[in-house]
């Protein structure tokens, strides 16, 4: 198998061992621990994160979803703007989009306040900020494909031609 699907199992479960994820791609334990090694060394892989259902916690975080109108920057054009935004400890995410706005961030404070704060004292106030649109996440159905939501196996929907 390819390192393409050695990446693909990585991002599904970060957790397997070395061995497991060798025996799923036919490579040896060492070459497995030796790309992931390479990936890490080159910034392929950033990092790795647990999926965490929140609301079982008992310290659901609120979670803001920004769409974020820029005036991108001459010879820097949104990168610099987004650079700075993504520093922000608030910014969990930060892309940019095609379509009616140029940056979507996912943000989190610990209450609805906080996040509101962060709009409108440090993002909105930016040079080169045009406009916010917040929107608020209420419930998790599924994050990085995960499903969240209990054992119930839940019938497929039907394709329509």
């Amino acid at each position: 198998m390819s390192n393409h699907s050695l990446l693909k199992l990585l991002r599904r479960n970060g957790r397997s061992s070395d061995a497991e994820l060798a025996e799923r791609v036919s490579l040896s334990a060492d070459e497995v621990r030796e790309q992931i090694a390479a990936w890490e060394a080159d910034g392929t892989v950033l990092g790795f994160e647990a999926i965490v259902d929140s609301a079982k916690t008992g310290q659901a975080a609120v979670v803001g979803i920004i769409e974020v109108k820029l005036t991108p920057e001459r010879e820097g054009g949104f990168d610099r703007l987004a650079a700075r935004i993504s520093k922000f400890d608030q910014v969990l995410s930060c892309y940019l989009m095609s379509g009616g706005y140029d940056l979507l961030l996912v943000v989190e404070g610990e209450d609805l306040m906080e996040v509101a704060r962060f709009v409108s004292e440090k993002l909105s106030t930016m040079e080169g900020v045009l406009s916010t649109a917040t929107h608020f996440r209420l419930k998790t159905y599924k994050e990085n494909g995960f499903a969240f939501g209990g054992d119930e196996d839940p019938e497929r929907l039907p394709v329509a031609p």
